[in-house]
């Protein structure tokens, strides 16, 4: 064959499995997108939804209608999403609960990781971990000091097991081989008015929710939960940054997922139109109110992002003896 026709028949080849993505990524979307929450309506999750799913619309110039699935920590929507056909048009807003899932559930309808296509990275959100004024501990260093003397003497809140407070706790027990004793609460109302009333001493709590009681003077604010300080308590410092928890990272976060095999141009039109939705000062304003940050990544940087947080959190589970529902 000589080069001319060569260079033609790979050519052709070549245009021909382009074209249908071309034609899909001038398509697409051609119709409503339903974007799946796995929370209620009113709900953290479904706030943050919102705010993405309107600005989507109007860039895209189709509805993007909330369908709330609440119950089974998210694992009712996560399955309807995996299971329906990936054209692009069922989506998935997922938080850290995505990832801590496998790790306390004897059976999962779907892979979190091998089942979804990643969009991109959303939000993020800084926990800060609490005191009661009563604990003698300035500092997380000196937390650590106080319960290495005081082994299972100490106690802390969390608004429910298998939370990311609470395996925030857990993993500081781990990190900084301490023993301290977990009280459950159902939500967060009950942990707040248990903390300040000085029947638990410790409690991580989201720092827009926390913040409040810092600043009134009835709780103390020993350390944010990221790696970097927030930027509505800039003054609080991290949990590595007392010297004794380095690299501690707990994070809050919310993610856009489709099912898996998702076509990349479509992949790559929703993470582009989402990404300039979360770079608006509109939009960062709005979730700024409710205390997350704008991410907005690449769906490779959000798919290395699950891995690290499947795998982190199965690690913490373990060590803390957590048993599988």
């Amino acid at each position: 064959m000589k080069n001319g026709v060569r260079f033609s028949v790979v050519c052709g080849v070549a245009c021909a499995a382009v074209a249908p993505q071309f034609a899909l990524s001038q398509l697409y979307p051609a119709k409503p997108i339903r974007l799946m929450v796995p929370q209620s309506a009113g709900s953290a999750t479904d706030t943050v939804a919102r705010a993405i799913a309107q600005k989507l619309g109007e860039r895209v110039g189709q509805q993007v209608i909330i369908d709330n699935r609440a119950g089974a920590s998210g694992l009712i929507a996560g399955e309807m999403v995996a299971k329906a056909p990936p054209d692009g048009y069922t989506l998935l807003i997922v938080s850290a609960t995505h990832t801590v899932n496998p790790s306390l559930r004897k059976s999962m309808p779907y892979d979190a990781i091998r089942d979804f296509t990643p969009v991109t990275l959303a939000t993020g959100q800084s926990y800060v971990l609490l005191a009661h004024p009563s604990l003698p501990v300035k500092n997380v260093k000196e937390l650590v000091q106080l319960a290495k003397a005081r082994p299972g003497q100490i106690n802390y809140a969390s608004t429910a097991a298998g939370s990311l407070g609470h395996l925030g706790f857990e993993l500081l027990k781990t990190t900084a081989g301490i023993d301290m004793v977990h009280i459950t609460y159902k939500g967060t109302g009950p942990a707040l008015t248990d903390i300040m009333g000085g029947h638990v001493s410790l409690l991580f709590l989201t720092v827009v929710s926390g913040l409040p009681q810092v600043k009134a003077g009835r709780l103390k604010g020993l350390a944010v939960s990221t790696g970097r300080r927030s930027p509505i308590a800039p003054d609080i410092p991290t949990m590595a940054e007392s010297g004794v928890l380095p690299g501690f990272d707990v994070s809050g976060w919310y993610g856009i997922l489709g099912p898996a095999n998702l076509p990349p141009v479509v992949t790559g039109k929703l993470n582009s139109e989402i990404a300039a939705i979360l770079k608006t000062p509109e939009i960062r304003e709005r979730l700024a109110a409710d205390g997350s940050e704008a991410v907005g990544s690449t769906p490779d940087a959000f798919a290395a992002h699950l891995k690290t947080e499947v795998a982190k959190w199965a690690k913490v589970v373990k060590a803390a003896g957590i048993k599988p529902e």
